[in-house]
């Protein structure tokens, strides 16, 4: 339907063959064959931090075709788009139970608290949202969501989401593809959607259709009903863990079954939002009789019959009880749903599942466990570790595995009333039940809607909530991107001064090294009662089959099954208080409601005008130089290795998104420019400006390179045997004229889909990426950078090869491509000597290259060729100096 559509009603219209159709309805035999056909959404969908480098690029873009005599107004997305602001509000000060003095930036204890986060949003990102609603009025088919809507993802899914389109006269399947890795949320309500990079986005808004590999598709079989204590993040946790080993990386996969159909589209969106953790490009949930249910639940009900009545037409309308209508599959995996139990994930990745059972004895385990995705490399003598600390007058006491972070965010969980309405009542018999959370733990609700406060408030939870810490304080992402602002100084001290693991929990769905705080060494990903639960607690070291989660004043214990809601009572509070007119309510005054939006001065011109005094916005160097004529791709002549990495490289390691650290290179930029390091921000909202980006790139206190002896942001630079920062080692490359390369290991670029991740090496003189495999998404971006990804041949690695990353690399790449050509390297060695063939590193595999990169492409408006993920075969010439 999606070829078809993109020959008879795409305003740029593009061939398609008939071996395209005959392709898809031969798929069980091409499947395997790396056969590409044209894809061509229907929407696309922005966040500010990746939305923002896109209208930069596009006003860039304009100033480009201005300067070859064109005309600039010519550049306009053609492919709606719509951007929700939601990345850039940060969480400031404590969110407590009670009310104390001034402390940090804000203090968010007072019942102001919202507004207050919101004013300092709109303080420090004026200059971004003044260009964004400059993009806004400049650009045809470009709407923005201002800032304190919600959370893309959600507002995708109660609010931008159309199940059919039409246009024209002509219906169709609703489709999207977004700037945000999980974008694959709105798979839940049977609308196809995936995230892209933010280069990938541009070129479908220029109306450009992705060209992919038809993917294998694995059938995700849901049986039996969920237990009673049960929620849907435990259900999403335990679908993570079984398709990271199922292995589904780059294929789609489709859920069926009896199953489904105990499922409400919340929890199918929960499922399919963290498509992106367990590896999939999409995670669809065919659309049912819940699925129209939601859309009259949402306010859609004049679109209700509309677009059953088309689906029932194309034979698109699924039973899940009626084994008929199941479909054929590539493979077929199974999920009885009464098999799962309450649990978490971590203490790194979001694939490491922990029943809530085993949570004390597995971060005891974890804490004397080499240091990796699964260990802290603690001391024996160090467990017990305790440290004494004063917080606001009062003594209290740090320990390995103490919480100071407890965040209901995300909008993986928040989209789901079940788990918001059960952390109430959660929270309500908490209350009753005379418990508390200490006071120097940093609780927060960052809501992904205002849907979600509706119903908290009118079903009475919210004060509870509130009473334990847990108030609104802000809506966006906040705690679950890193925005989750500064920890008390006394708290930090003592973690620094013990050397302490200390844990931060969350509803979110990453929780990968450094991203949630710096501090908050082990991070665990759970269902926002459960995030409540250990803010209880103020410990994950606690069985809470064994251990109370407290004794109140009466000297009562009160254990986790004394206080958790049941199933009944949690769906009876939702029947009564998630009505439909709450969503209408909400939604209808979306893009005008806030008024410090509404006040800002936008400019007018249709060029953007560049002030070279702002750090946030800048004119960006890739369009630098630009000319008609084409050019042959530049081999790489004897590159250094800027970095060399071993597994799971997140985008998050390549390019931060959260605080920019006060001795780091970004910091000395932003301080030379006149500004404190209470104006620096976060290197997600300075991402209009690669002058910081360039610098924040690879800057991750995590980082771990195999070059160095301890984690953080350096490097080695080669020539002078110096460790630098990661940054000043590129310069100096640069400088003397040197390309360089990164190698790696397997899963590089996992992570956000963030487009500085291949942007940012770019800057740096990255000529191309050696790894053993490549997240789907930040493979692309690379691409569209004109970054060369290179891939080792199964079964090898810079291990089997012998590969110190002390060796020079020479990548020759030919004018003409062609798929499954040779391509020949060279590397020499770093000693003296003769030089020697070294036998047994014949060839890898070149994922993708595109010529000058994506966006001069369009700029250019030329015809250049952008070959995207197809494998071509590397041969290597291994050369030695002994």
């Amino acid at each position: 339907v999606n070829i078809l559509r993109g020959n008879q009603i795409a305003v740029i219209t593009f061939l398609v063959k008939k071996g395209d159709v005959e392709n898809i309805l031969n798929w069980k035999v091409v499947q395997h064959k790396n056969v590409e056909v044209p894809f061509k959404p229907a929407r696309v969908i922005l966040q500010d931090f990746t939305g923002v480098p896109a209208v930069v690029d596009f006003a860039a873009m304009r100033d480009a075709v201005k300067k070859l005599g064109g005309d600039p107004e010519k550049i306009n997305p053609i492919c709606p788009a719509d951007l929700v602001i939601d990345h850039s509000i940060q969480l400031f000060g404590l969110q407590l139970p009670c009310l104390l003095k001034y402390s940090l930036i804000i203090f968010t204890c007072r019942s102001d608290s919202l507004q207050k986060n919101q004013d300092l949003e709109f303080e420090r990102n004026k200059e971004r949202f003044e260009f964004l609603k400059w993009g806004s009025q400049a650009f045809k088919n470009m709407r923005i969501i201002p800032p304190g809507s919600g959370i893309i993802h959600q507002v995708n899914l109660e609010y931008l989401a159309r199940v059919v389109m039409d246009h024209d006269g002509y219906y169709y399947p609703d489709s999207v593809v977004g700037t945000d890795s999980h974008t694959t949320m709105i798979d839940g309500l049977g609308v196809l959607g995936w995230g892209v990079g933010g280069i990938e986005a541009e070129a479908v808004m220029l109306g450009q259709p992705i060209s992919m590999v038809l993917p294998e598709v694995v059938g995700y079989k849901l049986l039996g009903n969920p237990q009673p204590l049960v929620t849907s993040t435990d259900i999403v946790l335990t679908i993570t863990k079984h398709l990271r080993q199922v292995g589904v990386v780059g294929k789609f996969v489709e859920f069926f079954g009896p199953g489904v159909a105990q499922l409400s589209i919340a929890d199918r969106a929960t499922i399919a939002n963290m498509c992106p953790e367990y590896g999939a490009t999409a995670a669809y949930f065919p659309v049912d009789d819940i699925s129209i249910g939601y859309l009259i639940q949402t306010g859609e009900c004049k679109k209700r019959s509309q677009v059953k009545d088309y689906l029932e037409a194309v034979g698109m309308l699924r039973d899940f009880k009626n084994s008929s209508q199941d479909p054929d599959f590539t493979q077929v995996v199974e999920l009885d749903l009464h098999t799962v139990v309450p649990c978490c994930s971590g203490p790194k990745r979001p694939q490491d599942k922990v029943a809530v059972s085993d949570m004390k004895k597995d971060f005891e385990t974890c804490l004397g466990a080499k240091q990796g995705f699964k260990g802290f490399q603690i001391a024996p003598d160090r467990h017990n570790s305790v440290v004494k600390f004063n917080f606001e007058g009062c003594d209290f006491e740090l320990s390995h595995g103490s919480v100071v972070i407890a965040a209901i965010t995300s909008c993986t969980n928040t989209s789901n009333p079940s788990v918001m309405l059960g952390a109430g009542l959660l929270a309500k018999k908490a209350v009753e039940a005379g418990l508390t959370v200490k006071p120097y733990i940093k609780t927060s609700l960052s809501p992904g809607s205002g849907v979600v406060t509706y119903y908290l408030r009118e079903s009475g939870v919210m004060s509870y909530l509130s009473q334990l810490g847990f108030d609104v304080v802000g809506y966006g992402c906040m705690t679950c991107i890193g925005n989750s602002g500064p920890l008390p100084e006394s708290v930090v001290e003592a973690i620094t001064q013990g050397d302490l693991v200390a844990v931060g929990v969350l509803s979110g769905n990453r929780n990968f090294e450094g991203r949630v705080h710096p501090n908050t060494r082990a991070n665990y990903l759970a269902s926002p009662p459960l995030v409540i639960a250990y803010a209880i607690a103020g410990t994950i070291r606690i069985d809470f089959e064994k251990e109370p989660l407290g004794i109140n004043a009466s000297g009562r214990k009160i254990f986790l099954k004394d206080i958790w809601p049941t199933r009944n009572e949690i769906q009876a509070v939702e029947r009564q208080f998630v009505i439909p007119g709450m969503f209408k309510e909400v939604y209808q005054k979306i893009e005008t409601v806030n008024e410090s939006w509404n006040a800002l001065d936008a400019p007018s011109d249709k060029l953007y005008t560049w002030n070279p005094k702002s750090t946030y916005i800048k004119s960006p160097p890739f369009f630098d130089g630009l000319v008609r004529a084409r050019f042959p791709f530049e081999s790489s002549q004897n590159a250094y290795v800027l970095l060399s990495f071993g597994d799971s490289v997140t985008t998050d390691h390549i390019s931060p998104a959260g605080n920019i650290a006060r001795n780091s290179p970004a910091a000395r930029y932003l301080t030379s420019r006149g500004l404190t390091p209470r104006e620096f921000n976060s290197y997600g909202s300075r991402r209009g400006n690669d002058a910081v980006m360039a610098r924040g790139t690879f800057a991750n206190i995590r980082l771990v390179n195999k070059f160095i002896d301890k984690q953080g942001p350096q490097t080695v630079h080669f020539p002078s045997g110096e460790t630098l920062d990661v940054f000043d080692a590129a310069e100096r490359y640069k400088q003397a004229g040197h390309s360089l390369i990164v190698l790696a290991g397997k899963e590089y670029g996992a992570g956000s889909s963030r487009d500085w991740a291949a942007k940012g090496p770019f800057l740096l003189g990255v000529k191309a990426v050696l790894a053993e495999s490549y997240e789907r998404i930040h493979r692309s971006n690379l691409v569209g950078m004109g970054v060369i990804p290179l891939q080792y041949l199964p079964g090898e690695d810079a291990g089997t090869l012998g590969l110190t990353g002390r060796e020079r690399y020479t990548i020759i790449i030919p004018e003409k491509l062609k798929p499954q050509m040779n391509v020949q390297i060279k590397l020499l060695s770093l000693q003296e000597g003769r030089l020697e063939v070294v036998k047994g590193m014949e060839k890898v595999i070149l994922m993708g290259i595109c010529y000058d990169g994506i966006l001069k492409q369009h700029a250019q408006s030329t015809n250049q060729s952008c070959i995207l993920d197809q494998p071509f075969k590397v041969q290597y010439a291994f050369f030695c100096l002994s």
